[in-house]
């Protein structure tokens, strides 16, 4: 099927998402200072900027949006149009997840990753059990956790 769009309206629609800030992540924040966790965002000193950074169980979060980090879920799919650019966008992204991740973890750092599909889709997680499995991975030693829908 091709794009709806025009070239130009597609580029400034595919321009205007964020990074950061998003409503999955905001979500996810307030779930967390709603339930008392204190946190950084962003911090500019740690491998990948992580989305939400809590010192004090030496613990990252990633927000994951499904499109952009190449999710396999129903989210996801590789668009018709401008295969190939984005198949190399999307697998660069991957690859630096990879890079971060393990920098991260060289550090000691705890690594979450909550994916897009966990919060919305036919598959999402209720709010309060997202949280519920969050902070017990924070309370725990687990080294990572992935929340998928």
């Amino acid at each position: 099927m091709p794009d709806v769009h025009d070239p130009t309206t597609r580029s400034r629609n595919m321009a205007a998402i964020r990074g950061r800030d998003t409503k999955p992540e905001l979500q996810i924040r307030s779930g967390l200072h709603r339930l008392g966790y204190r946190f950084r965002v962003n911090r500019k000193d740690l491998p990948g900027k992580p989305d939400i950074v809590l010192s004090r169980f030496h613990a990252v979060i990633f927000v994951h949006g499904c499109f952009w980090h190449g999710h396999d879920c129903h989210l996801f799919r590789l668009p018709e149009t401008r295969t190939e650019f984005w198949a190399a966008k999307i697998g660069a992204n991957q690859e630096r997840d990879k890079v971060v991740r393990s920098a991260l973890l060289s550090e000691g750092w705890r690594i979450a990753t909550v994916w897009e599909c966990a919060l919305k889709g036919k598959n999402r997680i209720e709010p309060t059990a997202l949280l519920t499995r969050l902070t017990s991975w924070l309370r725990g030693d687990e080294l990572s956790l992935e929340i998928r829908g």
